[in-house]
């Protein structure tokens, strides 16, 4: 089932996120592409995000709040009303695969939306200081899907 699923949706959704929603907008994330079954999300790098190690890294909880965000707003176009219905955490777990040390960015699929229920899967990526991009997370989100 997908809802009515917009550009001014899609738009209302990542204003909410990027502008509106108190730590989201504090951890400065921003949604680079949101399709109805995948959205791409960053967060940039900021020293306040970081362990204190040398060099610093970018804390775990972090890429598992993105990877949270990202799980969760990516069901929300499959919602009959994908603004006013909800989204639910159930169970998120995030493997993690080697330190964060620059931007995080995300990618959520859909794997399945059903009527009460769906399933994300995530990967978080980050820049190395060589400049390549490295995988740094995988996750698998189940979600409460409230349709509206």
């Amino acid at each position: 089932m997908t809802g009515d699923f917009t550009t001014e949706t899609k738009e209302l959704i990542c204003h909410h996120i990027e502008e509106e929603h108190g730590y989201l907008s504090w951890l400065d994330v921003s949604v680079e592409e949101f399709t109805a079954d995948t959205i791409t999300m960053t967060v940039p790098y900021d020293e306040k995000l970081t362990n204190t190690t040398d060099p610093p890294t970018i804390h775990g909880g972090i890429a598992a709040t993105l990877s949270d965000t990202a799980g969760g707003v990516a069901l929300r176009p499959s919602l009959s009303d994908p603004v006013g219905g909800g989204v639910a955490t159930i169970n998120l777990n995030v493997n993690y695969l080697r330190r964060a040390s620059g931007d995080l960015t995300a990618r959520a699929e859909v794997v399945r939306a059903g009527n009460s229920v769906g399933v994300s899967e995530i990967y978080v990526e980050s820049e190395t200081p060589t400049g390549t991009v490295e995988p740094v997370a995988v996750g698998t989100g189940a979600y409460r899907l409230f349709q509206g």
